[in-house]
């Protein structure tokens, strides 16, 4: 076997027996590159080593991010970056330590892969959502946010409050993980999760799509109670700290903020957007009533 499979065993002594399938490849070779059943070597949701990334991409397998050793090359190295940019996986380059981290003592060969816990939907899969329930869309875009926890909490939330997608960036933000999952008290399973790239463009998309924009700010021009929040709806929160960031902001079409009575000036941004989620229902709820009221005034007209 070559130095690019997981795992090295001496083949046995077999003259004359045949040893590689069509593929040109030694079926022992595909058996002992994968994981085997119970390995508790690398971390929740990690896929370690040449062959298993390879064959995780092959697949269809939802895949948040591939870390490659620095200078790290070979044919399989190409294949796996053609891959994953045929697929729209982000690669980036780390050092030694972290892959040894990451596979937990097993052989990496300079190559590991971060597993979301559910299949990424698309966003035309949440637009369908919307119109099958008959209501406009309602999707919760999260900005950069680098906190597992927070990102958790909030698809929990958006899933309660009957949100269609929530839009995560692929770079710059907390990967969809085993810990998101586990916050999320399995939310990730029943809300859509869309996996996007620019998230300006993606709005400016939207936008063009009748879709009204809101960001989660503290200094926003309106407190969130009275700005306009029914409609095709995208809400915009952002990470923790820095907020939403400037092109972002700029593609808004309302910053809205929640107003702060006592010592502390900010919320976390989980709680924030759970109150903001909420008050897009609660508008929705109102809009439904009042037309349905109208309805009734206009139909028992003499």
């Amino acid at each position: 076997m070559t130095k690019e499979h997981d795992t090295w065993r001496p083949a046995p002594r077999s003259a004359g027996r045949k040893t590689r399938n069509a593929e040109g490849r030694d079926p022992r070779e595909v058996r002992l590159a994968r994981p085997r059943q119970g390995e508790t070597g690398p971390a929740e949701g990690v896929i370690a080593g040449r062959n298993a990334v390879t064959e995780a991409l092959q697949s269809g397998r939802s895949l948040n991010k591939i870390y490659l050793r620095a200078g790290v090359q070979g044919g399989s190295i190409a294949k796996i970056q053609a891959l994953a940019k045929e697929r729209g996986v982000p690669v980036e380059a780390a050092r030694p330590e972290k892959l040894d981290q990451l596979a937990g003592g097993i052989r990496h060969q300079g190559v590991a892969a971060l597993a979301a816990p559910v299949a990424f939907s698309t966003l035309e899969d949440a637009l369908a959502r919307a119109a099958e329930k008959g209501e406009d869309p309602f999707l919760l875009l999260l900005d950069e946010l680098q906190d597992p926890q927070n990102v958790g909490a909030l698809i929990r939330s958006a899933d309660a409050a009957g949100v269609h997608g929530v839009l995560l960036p692929k770079r710059h933000g907390s990967p969809l993980n085993a810990v998101v999952d586990k916050v999320s008290a399995g939310a990730v399973s029943y809300v859509p999760i869309v996996s996007i790239g620019n998230i300006s463009q993606t709005l400016q998309s939207l936008k063009e799509r009748g879709f009204w924009v809101a960001g989660a700010d503290m200094d926003g021009s309106e407190p969130y109670y009275k700005a306009r929040l029914t409609g095709p709806m995208v809400l915009v929160v952002g990470a923790e700290g820095k907020g939403l960031g400037r092109l972002v902001k700029e593609t808004c079409d309302i910053l809205v903020r929640i107003p702060m009575a006592g010592g502390v000036n900010s919320l976390n941004a989980s709680a924030a957007g759970a109150i903001l989620l909420y008050e897009v229902v609660r508008q929705r709820q109102l809009e439904r009533e009042t037309a349905a009221a109208e309805a009734d005034r206009i139909g028992g007209k003499p």
